[in-house]
């Protein structure tokens, strides 16, 4: 836990001077029985009227510097509390960013939401209580040293109280700290159901599963409501046993401070002082214990933070990157080898081949051949194995990751869009693009027709994930974003499947007058994408089962043959 809060460290001075604020609350509070003890000794009983105004005086002054003390403390506390948060999601946010694909997938997207919102929230909500920490010890030490002073001969009931409230205490920290873990972990299981559920929600309607996933969220929600009772209830006993403790203590001082009163070792204002002391103790323990309410749950939760800041990304960059002399967007691969952490077998063997800048290089294979895998390998989504990966000559683990994903656009298989207008999200990659920029690359993907006919043109704005778009809308928009990049290296992973054939061979021939310099990687299901490509990879269970062109692997490629007569009727191919 001290671990993530040493990023607090900008903040000491703030913190250190809220505490001196603090210590001088505690010192105001700390004179008031005992200016009410000589308002009853000195005023009340000799009747002396001055005496008890110049005390009262003295009550309201020192009243006010309590109550301001208070809220500059709280202020500043709260503005400490708000601002480490604020960095805190930011560092997650960015280590999660370079997080390598199996590392994002090894905590899970619900865990990551959770422990950036909820986890960070806890953190902040326990430092904007943390005065009490300093409050509790100046008030709880401060009462003991005034009370002694005031009736030494009853200090024994002051040492009493304090050990049994220690004791009730530690045990709530005993039972409360694994059912805050517990709580944390309950969270992330609901998180991930909702996700689940809102993602998939037309797959839930198509298989009518909906009554089915309301029962999984159901039991996913009751999990964590028991829990949470079990922590209410147990928090809920702490109060009534303080008070429990606050009033036979009280009865217990009067008891005895009558006895001692009447053999006059005590005089009434003392005793009426040494009360006020003692419930001055009790409330800074009630306060502490107060703080163990927030404390696990913040403990907990910075151990599940520092699990993602202490992490090392698996996709280190180097020492000394390199720069290549060329900016072409060649790609080289020679006998590379991927395998997936954990993985028994490689995902990809011995991978060897070149794909040139003006040319198009298509990859085609069956499902699960590694097609999608061996694109992610060149932006360094994943490390290689085993072998080379050469853009310009160097090695893709020797550059830059920021350098390299640059000169690389990527129009994913999943066509994902952003809540913005139209021209954000085609200002994704390159944020000074002109309004001309954007017009060029609407009109190559084809999708000029409809973004043309929106209500605002390019800035009719798009909801999140683009579901006020059809599939094929999404898919243009997401080849036009690529497109206003304008890099030395495009990929598209089976990005036409959604286009219908015209369109799709309209963006084909589109495309290679547009990007005619650079060097384009085409991964595709249907063969009638690729006939034209200028080179052809045929993959097959994550080996290179034939390069060439179409022509030529009709002649030389077995697996190539099965996948065009199985999509191609033989007039086609002729």
């Amino acid at each position: 836990m001290g671990k993530v809060f040493k990023g607090l460290k900008p903040w000491a001075w703030i913190v250190a001077l809220a505490g001196l604020i603090v210590f001088a609350q505690a010192l105001c509070e700390l004179n008031l029985p005992a200016l009410m003890s000589d308002i009853v000794n000195e005023g009340v009983m000799r009747q002396d009227t001055n005496e008890i105004w110049t005390a009262g005086l003295k009550m309201l002054a020192v009243t006010a510097g309590s109550v301001i003390s208070a809220i500059v403390a709280a202020f500043l506390f709260s503005r400490v509390a708000a601002a480490y948060a604020r960095r805190l999601r930011r560092d997650v946010f960015e280590k999660v960013m370079y997080y390598s694909n199996d590392q994002q997938s090894e905590i899970g997207t619900a865990s990551l939401i959770t422990r950036s919102t909820n986890d960070v929230t806890q953190i902040q909500n326990m430092l904007a209580m943390s005065r009490l920490i300093f409050f509790s010890p100046f008030m709880g030490i401060g009462g003991v040293i005034m009370a002694v002073r005031q009736a030494p001969g009853m200090a024994w009931i002051i040492a009493v109280v304090v050990a049994g409230a220690l004791a009730i205490m530690g045990l709530v920290m005993k039972v409360a700290m694994p059912l805050f873990t517990s709580q944390q972990k309950k969270l992330d299981k609901l998180n991930l159901v909702l996700r689940e559920s809102l993602t998939g929600v037309r797959i839930v309607r198509a298989f009518n599963r909906t009554a089915q996933e309301s029962e999984r969220f159901d039991r996913a929600n009751r999990d964590l409501n028991d829990t949470m009772l079990k922590i209410v209830r147990i928090m809920s006993v702490v109060m009534p046993v303080m008070m429990l403790f606050m009033n036979a203590t009280s009865l217990t001082i009067v008891w005895f401070g009558a006895i001692k009163i009447d053999a006059g070792t005590i005089q009434v204002g003392d005793l009426f002082a040494f009360i006020q002391y003692v419930m001055q103790i009790l409330f800074s323990l009630m306060m502490f214990t107060m703080m163990t309410t927030f404390i696990p749950r913040a403990s907990v939760s910075a151990d599940r933070i520092y699990k993602i800041l202490d992490s090392q990304n698996e996709i280190l960059p180097p020492e000394q990157p390199q720069v290549p002399t060329e900016n072409t967007g060649k790609i080289e691969f020679k006998n590379v080898t991927f395998r997936f952490k954990g993985a028994q077998d490689p995902v990809l063997k011995n991978i060897s081949f070149t794909a040139d800048p003006g040319k198009t290089t298509a990859i085609i294979g069956s499902t699960g051949s590694g097609k999608s895998t061996l694109i992610e390998l060149i932006s360094r989504n994943y490390d290689i194995e085993s072998g080379e990966l050469l853009v310009d000559g160097v090695d893709v683990r020797q550059y830059d990751i920021a350098q390299l994903r640059s000169r690389i656009s990527l129009v994913p298989q999943t066509a994902v869009l952003f809540s913005g207008t139209v021209a954000e999200n085609l200002r994704f990659g390159k944020r000074e693009a002109e309004d001309e920029e954007l017009q060029s690359a609407v009109k190559i993907a084809q999708a000029q027709s409809f973004v043309e006919k929106m209500p605002e043109g390019y800035e009719s704005f798009v909801s999140q994930g683009g579901t006020n778009l059809s599939g094929g809308q999404k898919q243009r928009l997401s080849i036009a974003r690529a497109l206003v990049r304008r890099p030395e290296i495009y990929i598209f992973d089976d990005s036409f499947s959604a286009l219908d054939f015209k369109t799709d061979a309209k963006l084909r021939a589109a495309l290679k007058t547009e990007v005619s310099d650079a060097t384009v990687l085409v991964v595709a299901q249907r063969v009638s994408t690729i006939m034209d490509a200028d080179k052809i990879l045929v993959l097959n269970d994550g080996e290179l089962a034939g390069t060439g062109t179409h022509r030529e692997l009709l002649e030389t490629c077995e697996v190539y043959r099965e996948i065009v007569f199985s999509q191609l009727s033989k007039e086609e191919i002729a």
